[in-house]
This record gives C-alpha cells, structure tokens and sequence, in this order.
C-alpha cells in the first residue's frame, strides 16, 4: 500500500496514515455509492411503475447519481482516485443481490420493492455519515457538504415515505393471504 497513488493524499499537518485512511474511506464510501446509484435507478424505476409513486424516487435516483459525482470531485480536491477492483466488487454484489430468493424466480417481486427501499435507506444513511465526518477535515469544503448533507436529509425523507407504503401494500396483502389461509385450515379441522 504504501507508495500506491491511489492512497496518496495532501492534506496538510496529516500524517500518511490518517492520510491513508482517509482515501481508503472515501475509495470505500465511492464503492458502495456506485452500487446505490445503481439500485436507486433500478428501484426508482421499478417501484413508480408497480405503486404509483410521484416520481420522487427518479428524483432521488437522480441526485444520488449526481452525489457520487459530488464525491468524485472532493476525491480529486484531495488527490484519491476511486478504487477500480472495489468499484468492480461493488457493481457484481449489488447485480448478486438481483437473485435472491424472494418469492418469485422469472419477474420481480413485489418484496423486491420493500428490500431496496430499505436497502437504500441504508445507504443514504451512510452518505449522511460520510458527509458528516468529511465536514470535520476539509472546513474549506463545508459549504458544499452542508449542502450534500441536506439532500441526503430530503432523500432519505422521501424514501422512507415511499417504503413505509410499500410495506403497507406489500405485507398488508401477505398478512392478509396468511391469515385467510390460517383461517381456513382452522375450519377444515
């Protein structure tokens, strides 16, 4: 690691430890905003077509996009390029997670909808993390990550809006199927 390009940083009064740390966790941070712009826009996608949703989720897809850009260029200020081999990692787990087992092999699962939702709740909650801790090192660039930390703020907002609607719609109706066949058996005996 040590001499690598990709780990070299200038942050002046740093150590080349803390210097390398810092790129390993923006290359780490950049991984998985690669595989959440990727799961935004196939969910966004998705989930407006099956639920109806405003389009607040394209939005979201959107920005979440545009954010990694945003993280590609303080990665630039600071001299740290993206890790290919975990960009790479990244884009085959979140295409890994496609197959699961959610009850339905051929077409997408109304679960799938819940899943990703919840998946990307996660994810802009990292973010939110990422942009909180870069606000304490780089106070030259605070401005533009108050800014990032408010979208996320929003977009987080609008997602967990749209799961909780989807867990409605979806487990509602599964509960609902359960229990009429809970029922039935129970009068059968």
């Amino acid at each position: 690691m040590r001499g690598d390009p990709r780990f070299a940083l200038s942050i002046p009064g740093q150590s080349q430890l803390v210097r390398s740390f810092l790129a390993i966790y923006l290359q780490d941070h950049h991984a998985a905003g690669v595989a959440g712009a990727r799961v935004a826009k196939r969910a966004s996608t998705a989930i407006e077509q099956n639920a109806g949703v405003r389009g607040d989720l394209t939005r979201v897809a959107d920005e979440i996009r545009q954010d990694l850009i945003g993280l590609e260029r303080i990665m630039r200020y600071l001299g740290v390029e993206p890790d290919p081999v975990k960009d790479t990692i990244s884009r085959i787990g979140e295409r890994v997670t496609r197959f699961k087992l959610n009850g339905r092999i051929l077409r997408r699962s109304p679960l799938s909808d819940l899943l990703e939702l919840e998946t990307l709740v996660v994810g802009i909650t990292g973010k939110q993390a990422l942009w909180v801790s870069l606000r304490e090192v780089l106070p030259a660039q605070r401005k533009e990550l108050d800014q990032l930390l408010a979208r996320a703020e929003e977009q987080k907002r609008l997602v967990e809006n749209a799961r909780v609607k989807a867990a409605k719609r979806i487990l509602r109706t599964a509960h609902l199927s359960y229990s009429s066949s809970a029922l039935n058996r129970t009068v059968e005996n």
